[in-house]
């Protein structure tokens, strides 16, 4: 009987340390109250525990080994269900899925992959219709500030309670873009995007990263030798982050949309210009592109990336500069509008003739702020509505900048010849008809009845006509079809054809003319907006 006392000690030593200590490890848990409950049980199972009380008072010997029980008993009661459990484990996964999608970006693979975008007004398959439609349902507001910066860029994008900056301006206008920002109701800074190194650029950066909370800074990844690049990246470093360089195609979510980076593709040690960090903003079925200072070489490696550019608004880059916005980058981009920020009167002469001469040919329309100032945007997914009229004042920012381009397109004077030709043909050739023509009229004037009322010349002396005109009365020009057939224009990469070279939806300098017939033949359609 001793022993058997022994070992029985032992054994509740034993279980009363493991439940007293599972019990406050589970007790700062959601099963606190479970974990309470067995570390009294396994409390109660300590022989000490006994005799304490048994040196304080006497006890009956069965309440030893009814106290346990009863502990344990309540322990169990208290113990989660399975459902509570797998229940409290997806909310958490929930939360955790919605932290990490708010700072990590998603996979790109698949937009980079997608082949070139067809032309804007190829009609799209059923499938991505249908996705189109159900994006415009789930996107809300989006609200695009283009600040006036003077000779400079900056852009605040706010959606769905997320704050987004691309570029900030000069070290001048630095005080005007935060003090703006808190006028907007900033308080942190969820992307901060730089997409050069050049003063007038990301001077203004500096002190929106002294001023807010950021919390994710993207731009380019090259060294720039100035004070100005050496400040932002203290100022970055401040922050405790470190400078995010996502390769073309990555896409972040942003608000109510998401934006994906269109470049730079490589790095050019000799050209900051060219490193410009470049982005399309998505909101439904409304974009917007802002390429900084990206040039020519540039705008052609976002052309081959095979990402769509079409776009509603583009803000030009250069500051308009003649050496950005090429042909086919407007080709591929198709604006509707475009904003261009620069400075009045500046040195430069932004924006150049070439530029807003381009611009002007394919009825872009334009907001400039060097004209109007700021100028807001607001998208709700289908629409954009904006803060003025756009000014539509396409002359350079250098009055005595003739451009390069030609005063007159011989292309398109071309066009108008080819198209007014069958015209006169068909007006010129007499057809026969009844009416009743006073005689005097074509006796007096046969030329001028043939030309003026081919119908009453042949109504009245049907042979005089024929002969006097033989020429007017040739039958096999007018049967011959192909000799008076329509000519269009078609480029060299489009799925439509054209009225004319420039109707804005095409590169005139790479247009070629067809007749319409074989333009059908091969498979194009007529382009909607000059048919």
């Amino acid at each position: 009987m001793k022993k058997l006392g022994t070992v029985g000690n032992v054994l509740r030593w034993l279980f009363g340390i493991i439940f007293l200590i599972g019990g406050l490890s589970i007790a700062g848990t959601e099963s606190m109250l479970e974990g309470f409950f067995l570390a009294l049980f396994g409390f109660s199972l300590l022989p000490f525990f006994w005799k304490l009380i048994s040196h304080r008072k006497k006890y009956p010997k069965w309440i030893a080994a009814v106290v346990p029980i009863v502990l344990f008993v309540m322990a169990s009661a208290a113990a989660p269900t399975t459902d509570a459990q797998a229940s409290s484990a997806q909310s958490a996964s929930v939360r955790t899925d919605s932290a990490d999608d708010s700072a990590v970006p998603t996979a790109a693979a698949p937009t980079a992959e997608k082949p070139a975008a067809p032309a804007a007004d190829t009609p799209a398959p059923a499938a991505a219709s249908a996705t189109a439609s159900e994006t415009e349902e789930t996107a809300g507001e989006m609200t695009v500030h283009f600040l006036d910066v003077g000779q400079g860029l900056a852009i605040l994008v706010q959606s769905d309670g997320q704050t987004l900056v691309y570029d900030g301006g000069d070290r001048d206008t630095s005080s005007f873009v935060v003090s703006y920002l808190k006028d907007q109701g900033v308080s942190a800074i969820d992307y901060l995007i730089s997409s050069h190194y050049d003063s007038d650029h990301v001077s203004g950066l500096i002190g929106c990263l002294n001023a807010f909370d950021v919390k994710n800074v993207i731009s380019s990844d090259y060294v720039h030798d100035s004070k100005t690049y050496e400040s932002f990246i203290s100022a970055v470093e401040q922050e405790g982050l470190t400078p995010q360089h996502p390769s073309v195609g990555t896409e972040f979510s942003f608000g109510t949309g998401s934006f994906t980076i269109l470049s730079p593709a490589s790095i050019d040690t000799d050209d900051s210009n060219s490193n410009s960090v470049a982005i399309k903003l998505n909101n439904g079925a409304n974009s917007f592109i802002f390429t900084g200072d990206a040039e020519n070489s540039s705008e052609s490696a976002m052309c081959r990336s095979g990402i769509d550019l079409s776009c509603d608004v583009l803000v030009p880059g250069h500051h308009g500069s003649a050496t950005a916005t090429s042909w086919d980058f407007l080709q591929a981009t198709v604006p509707e509008y475009a904003v261009i920020s620069c400075g009045t009167d500046n040195q430069y002469g932004h924006p150049d003739k070439d530029t807003m001469d381009k611009l002007e040919s394919m009825d872009i329309q334009v907001y400039r702020t060097d004209k109007q100032g700021t100028i807001v945007a607001v998208s709700d997914g289908t629409t954009i509505t904006w803060s003025q009229e756009p000014c539509n004042d396409y002359t350079p920012g250098d009055s005595s900048d003739t451009g390069t381009q030609p005063a007159s397109d011989p292309a398109a004077a071309s066009a108008q010849a080819v198209t007014e030709a069958p015209t006169q043909t068909a007006t010129e050739t007499p057809v026969p008809t009844t009416a009743e023509t006073p005689a005097p009229t074509t006796t007096e004037t046969p030329a001028s009845a043939t030309t003026e009322t081919p119908t009453q010349a042949a109504a009245e002396t049907p042979a005089p006509t024929v002969t006097e005109a033989p020429t007017q009365a040739a039958a096999p020009a007018v049967e011959s079809t192909p000799a008076a057939e329509e000519q269009v224009w078609v480029s060299a990469t489009g799925e439509k054809y054209h009225n004319k070279p420039n109707c804005g939806r095409m590169n005139p300098d790479k247009a070629r003319q067809m007749s319409r017939s074989d333009a059908e033949a091969q498979g194009l359609e007529p382009c909607s907006k000059c048919f």
